[in-house]
């Protein structure tokens, strides 16, 4: 008797970050694994395959492409969207949860800025950290006033919430890879017009 899987965990994640994903797979499965297989196929043209580099790299290549592809279906299969600028009940308008903007002051009093987004979204430098984080879990479910214990595996810190909103977090969209075997996409393509 096989073990049945459980059930597939929850990928919350913003409708840009979902786009964005499916932007990456629409290109992987129809843009770029084809390219690459156009490259294998003529390299396997060329005779002894245990020699020929391109045809290793291309097929060395093809099952990193399949790996993501996989890894993208099943992160949008389970993706829950939450969008961070739904209006929200008074009572969770201003407490922290998945798509939050929070400031909060830190253990020496510095002011930090951070929206709490998925973990594919995630992006230090503009501030986005997964709801999943240790930063994430302290936060959530703070108000005002609040004062959250940070545990992390380098520190622990004392934080206190100043403010809680919910407005658009923006996400940067999908872009091409340098160095992608596909050709670039021209004007008008699907890829582009879903980005609109």
């Amino acid at each position: 008797m096989r073990d049945e899987p459980g059930p597939r965990p929850k990928n919350y994640i913003t409708p840009a970050g979902l786009q964005r994903l499916k932007d990456e797979h629409e290109f992987l499965l129809n843009r770029e694994r084809p390219a690459v297989v156009k490259v294998v196929s003529w390299a396997a043209s060329n005779g002894d395959r245990s020699e020929n580099a391109d045809y290793l790299y291309g097929k060395r290549r093809l099952r990193q492409i399949d790996s993501r592809i996989r890894f993208l279906t099943q992160r949008i299969d389970a993706a829950v969207i939450v969008d961070p600028a739904m209006p929200r009940p008074q009572s969770a308008a201003k407490r922290v949860f998945f798509g939050a903007t929070v400031t909060y002051k830190g253990g020496v009093g510095t002011k930090h800025i951070v929206s709490i987004v998925g973990i594919d979204e995630v992006d230090l430098d503009r501030g986005y950290v997964s709801w999943r984080s240790p930063l994430g879990t302290a936060l959530m479910k703070a108000g005002p006033g609040d004062r959250v214990v940070l545990r992390a595996p380098e520190k622990t810190e004392d934080l206190e919430i100043i403010d809680v909103k919910y407005v658009p977090i923006p996400m940067d969209p999908f872009h091409e890879p340098p160095g992608a075997q596909a050709a670039p996409k021209t004007k008008g393509s699907n890829l582009q017009k879903s980005n609109m």
